[in-house]
């Protein structure tokens, strides 16, 4: 979760639209789905828990019995590095996966020289990736990327920057050495980046890290909900937040989580528990998002719809999936305007539009609705 533009002293951080394909759900359980936060007190468990996350990825000094008890209390998940207490705990399962250390692909500041090192070796993950499962071949390693997925000429990469090839497993990239692979990038807060104001960025990088994996993995994200630093450009609105959770899913995200942290006045790493606006938003989000697991985690259907949009400029990202007594469509406007989108489906007599009181009629195979900047919409249809 590095900033580029300011460094931490101390602090490790961690991180298609309708032709995505499901890579599956490592959980196994389909009313499953991952939503994190990042490196957080585990003292503040339940209310995170009660605020539909359940899941903790990174922890301060590594899993110990304190941490833990915590944890098992709140009925919350963790990803952590391994240590010794975690490995005399493989029986339990509040302990989720192992991680490596945060963002390989950038490049790593030297604390002896006080510059940056190039980025990390592929080969030095692959043979860390092996460590773990040998400790442990019972659990996923998961391991998360910097923002050069998405914006791929990052500065931030030093003398790596460009180099995808580093990413890739048909290459021998850092995704051969996960089995959980995930990113991290924050279009509202930078300012010095072509991303900046683009939420579609966070959609190009789950396309990357697909594409770059193969298909063999579950993708994860990290999604932006606080003013991060005093050179950020603002905070996030509460759509903005929204949109980028569903640009993620459609695209094929099986997971996210939210950087919680603020370094604006002060250091606040639970900056979102002390929103009280954005709480209730992101509480709305997953709880959505836990109604739908089961859709969400299964297959992504293909041939049932297409779209149109009456603005060239705007285009209309969708995935559809199939209850068997329902279709549904997922959709999410990825740009910053307006559009009308039409949508032509296969079947259906009624639309639901879902969480918005409000249903659409069907005519000839076809529907419209109105879309305002980054908005999501999601349709259930009855056959």
């Amino acid at each position: 979760m590095k900033i580029h533009h300011f460094i931490l002293s101390g602090l490790m951080f961690l991180g298609i639209y309708s032709k995505s394909q499901n890579v599956g759900n490592i959980a196994k359980d389909p009313n499953f789905f991952p939503i994190a936060v990042w490196l957080q007190n585990p003292s503040n468990a339940m209310e995170y828990k009660l605020n539909g996350i359940n899941m903790f990825v990174g922890l301060w000094g590594g899993i110990d019995q304190t941490k833990l008890e915590d944890l098992k209390k709140a009925g919350m998940k963790v990803i952590c590095e391994q240590n010794a207490f975690g490995l005399s705990h493989k029986d339990d399962t509040t302990i989720y996966a192992w991680m490596h250390g945060d963002e390989p692909d950038n490049a790593q500041m030297n604390r002896s020289t006080k510059k940056y090192d190039p980025c990390i070796e592929p080969a030095i993950i692959i043979n860390s990736y092996a460590d773990i499962k040998n400790q442990d071949p019972s659990r996923p390693v998961y391991l998360n990327l910097g923002q050069g997925v998405a914006y791929t000429n990052y500065i931030g990469r030093g003398t790596c920057r460009g180099d995808i090839d580093k990413y890739k497993v048909s290459t021998n990239g850092y995704l051969k050495g996960c089995d959980i692979a995930s990113f991290d990038i924050y279009p509202v807060n930078n300012s010095d980046s072509e991303s900046q104001n683009n939420l579609w960025f966070v959609s190009k990088g789950i396309d990357s890290l697909i594409s770059w994996s193969d298909r063999s993995k579950p993708v994860w994200c990290w999604i932006e909900c606080t003013k991060i630093g005093g050179k950020s450009s603002r905070k996030p609105t509460t759509s903005e937040v929204k949109a980028e959770v569903w640009m993620a899913l459609i695209h094929g995200a099986n997971g996210f989580g939210y950087f919680c942290h603020s370094f604006v006045a002060h250091q606040d790493e639970a900056a979102l528990l002390h929103d009280t606006v954005m709480l209730l938003a992101v509480k709305e989000i997953n709880s959505q998002v836990y109604s739908l697991a089961p859709l969400l985690n299964s297959p992504t259907t293909t041939g049932f719809a297409t779209v149109n949009s009456s603005n060239n400029s705007v285009p209309i990202d969708f995935m559809t999936k199939s209850n068997g007594q329902s279709a549904y469509i997922f959709s999410v406007s990825m740009r910053c305007r307006f559009t009308t989108a039409t949508f032509n489906i296969a079947s259906g007599t009624n639309v639901e539009v879902i969480g918005e009181g409000r249903t659409i009629n069907i005519a000839n195979g076809k529907f419209t609705d109105e879309f305002t900047p980054y908005e999501v919409h999601l349709y259930k249809i009855d056959f």
